[in-house]
């Protein structure tokens, strides 16, 4: 069941756990960086102007949001447009062609 927080700025911070340094799972040299309500992914800016955050059966959900509906189409394909955090410690993160997982520098995942 989703709990909706409702619209925030771009300068509100996003949820606590998922601020910091992260290294996507599966190659290391490709980071993740939150601070605040600042993302930096592969290097580049997220560019957007605000975030829905939610709760979904109790994990955090944030989706990023622009105002101008003449560049969501592009947005959506340059950008990550959503992050995830549920229990296991990976940090989820996708847009509409792709998505990965994002683990905290020296994090060991467990084997299948």
């Amino acid at each position: 069941m989703a709990a909706s927080v409702g619209h925030a700025t771009r300068q509100a911070p996003l949820p606590e756990v998922m601020q910091g340094r992260w290294v996507a799972a599966d190659d290391p040299s490709s980071e993740l960086i939150i601070e605040g309500g600042e993302i930096t992914c592969y290097g580049a800016r997220v560019e957007y102007d605000y975030k829905e955050i939610s709760t979904v059966d109790d994990v955090p959900v944030v989706n990023l949001k622009v105002l101008d509906p003449a560049r969501e189409d592009d947005f959506q394909r340059a950008n990550i447009v959503g992050l995830a955090f549920p229990p296991g410690g990976i940090l989820h993160v996708w847009n509409v062609k792709s998505g990965d997982e994002f683990v905290r520098p020296g994090q060991v995942l467990e084997q299948e």
